[in-house]
């Protein structure tokens, strides 16, 4: 799985955002704001994860168990299809 193109992440005064830009304007209007964990998950997408490995690296990173990492990352990445913010590769 991938993050599109047309949507910019950037920290801005401590807080985790993303802006559609483009024709991702037009589907979405308004800034998503990301937690420590999204904003985690979203940058290991930028690179091409795939849930499995999103999965081990919040257990590496945030010490959780894998159940709820699944967890966190199944909803995670249902929100970014809600959104139509993620392609799967």
């Amino acid at each position: 799985m991938k993050i599109k193109d047309g949507f910019i992440y950037r920290q801005v005064a401590g807080q985790h955002v993303v802006i559609p830009v483009g024709e991702n304007i037009a589907d979405f209007n308004g800034i998503v704001n990301l937690n420590e964990t999204a904003a985690f998950m979203w940058l290991k997408l930028q690179e091409g994860s795939s849930q499995e490995q999103l999965v081990a690296a919040l257990q590496n990173e945030f010490d959780v168990d894998a159940q709820q990492a699944l967890q966190d990352v199944a909803a995670f990445v249902q929100d970014l299809r809600e959104l139509k913010a993620i392609a799967d590769e």
